[in-house]
């Protein structure tokens, strides 16, 4: 929808503090519960240094996206800095479609760690007797995503001061995690050598494991990028958005470097070369076994849930929202742009995500031998990782572009942008250890928009001749902000 002069503009409500709240609770989240397992059976006792490289190329990344948020400040993201650096429509269709199956795959990814955390603290709670099949934690996440589908379909206006009490009990939770660790280590149980012992249980070499966690780990890094659809509720965000953008990178990496200490504190090398196959609960073992004589481990599991749930709700809520925006640029087929007639939620949106969403993890859960959780998050960060490349080139290709304002602008070393996108470029070879489901599911989904749009351009030529073929309309100000109130 073309943006008009009648149009009111956003209220500018997020300070400095709000909007440090909203980057650090958008990257914290289901990422590090899902992930931290899995890079343990690549790296053992290294299981930090994964963490602070993914670090170190999601904020090279960043500094891209702050040039570009700064000097386009619209709510449109990789989307408009595709569009402006290419001017090829069907290249930002592409890179707009990837974000959404990103979402869909990080909620999917959600709903399996959601799965396994809950049956975990029922387990440890006596609720439940034995570890509950495969089955069941695959039914209980496609009914979690069904959950979703229907709040999402009642109107949920995202509330950034509700994120803070969200981001509270993220924070609370990994708190409690690196506050067992550090009550084992006083205890002098712990064998803090290992934090520099690398077990390479994959037999790929150091460079090779330690690329492969990396990848893994860059699932936990990821978020930074959505605060970039806040920068027109932002006061100052020349000003602010820079400073505030890296603190809150650096406040989760910390955290995640103390949480991999912690792990690395509690468990054995054997524990450690074992939970790869736990998925989404090793953060659940590593609270059970550093404080049994607490009730705190049967509270902790319950706390991970709820912040899994909030990851997922927030990435499904994006995602149907990109898609209602995408049928109303008649990029998609214009029928998923239809809105439910009392509550205004985009309904066909909602099933259209939710259905991909649930034959996604059939998929995924009916190989017995996969590991759904690592499958899932390593889609996630292909997909993400394939953005962040086109993001840094097309920050190297305006350079030499006018700004849409007269103000100044944050400007990226030069350069850091072309570091970041070969970074990012090699995390996403085939060098790195993915299981090759993970290239299946990414090209599936993305031949799943391809034949959407293909669809959308002959249903447009054959209703009208005269009609263009399908683009974003005025993407400048393309209407697809996930964080807009649907009702």
């Amino acid at each position: 929808m073309t943006q008009t002069a009648e149009k009111p503009e956003l209220k500018r409500v997020l300070g400095p503090g709000l909007l440090l709240l909203f980057i650090v609770g958008d990257i914290l989240g289901a990422g590090v519960y899902a992930v931290t397992g899995t890079m343990a059976g690549y790296v053992g006792g290294l299981l930090w240094l994964p963490f602070l490289l993914a670090f170190v190329v999601a904020t090279l990344t960043a500094f891209s996206y702050l040039e570009l948020v700064t000097k386009y400040p619209q709510a449109a993201g990789a989307a408009l800095y595709t569009h402006k650096a290419f001017g090829i429509h069907f290249v930002t269709f592409l890179v707009t479609f990837a974000v959404i199956c990103s979402g869909i795959t990080s909620a999917s990814t959600s709903a399996n760690t959601l799965a396994q955390n809950l049956y975990g603290g029922m387990e440890i709670n006596g609720w439940i007797d034995g570890t509950v099949s495969s089955g069941t934690i695959t039914i209980t996440a496609m009914a979690f995503m069904v959950l979703l589908a229907l709040i999402n379909l009642r109107g949920v206006g995202e509330s950034v001061k509700f994120n803070v009490i969200l981001t509270i009990v993220e924070m609370t939770a990994l708190t409690i995690v690196i506050g067992v660790g550090f009550w084992v280590i006083a205890q002098g149980k712990a064998d803090m050598g290992e934090l520099v012992n690398f077990n390479d249980y994959e037999g790929m070499g150091f460079v090779f494991a330690v690329t492969a966690a990396t990848s893994i780990a860059f699932f936990a890094m990821v978020g930074f990028e959505d605060s970039v659809n806040m920068v027109e509720e932002t006061k100052e965000p020349q000003k602010i958005f820079p400073r505030t953008m890296l603190m809150g990178l650096g406040i989760a990496v910390i955290l995640y470097m103390l949480v991999a200490v912690s792990v690395v504190s509690v468990l054995s090398p054997a524990e450690l070369a074992s939970i790869r196959e736990s998925e989404g609960r090793a953060l659940l073992e590593v609270v059970h076994k550093g404080s049994p004589d607490f009730p705190i481990d049967k509270i902790f599991p319950f706390l991970a849930v709820f912040a899994v749930a909030n990851t997922a709700l927030i990435n499904m809520l994006m995602a149907s929202r990109l898609v209602y925006g995408m049928a109303n640029q008649r990029v998609l087929p214009k029928q998923l742009g239809a809105v439910l007639a009392g509550r205004r939620s985009p309904w066909a949106a909602i099933l259209f995500s939710t259905v991909l969403a649930l034959l996604l993890i059939w998929y995924v859960t009916s190989d017995p031998d996969s590991n759904v959780v690592a499958n899932l998050s390593s889609t996630t960060a292909l997909l993400l990782l394939c953005v962040f490349t086109v993001v840094n080139v097309a920050c190297v290709v305006l350079r030499t572009r006018r700004a849409d304002h007269d103000e100044s602008f944050f400007t990226t070393p030069r350069w850091m942008p072309y570091v970041a996108a070969l970074l990012c470029l090699y995390l996403v070879g085939p060098w790195v250890d993915r299981d090759g489901v993970v290239y299946k599911i990414a090209g599936g989904l993305m031949l799943i928009g391809v034949g959407l749009w293909l669809v959308t351009w002959l249903i447009n030529r054959v209703v009208n001749k005269d009609d263009e073929p399908p683009h974003f309309v005025d993407i400048d100000h393309m209407d697809v902000d996930p964080t807009d109130d649907p009702r």
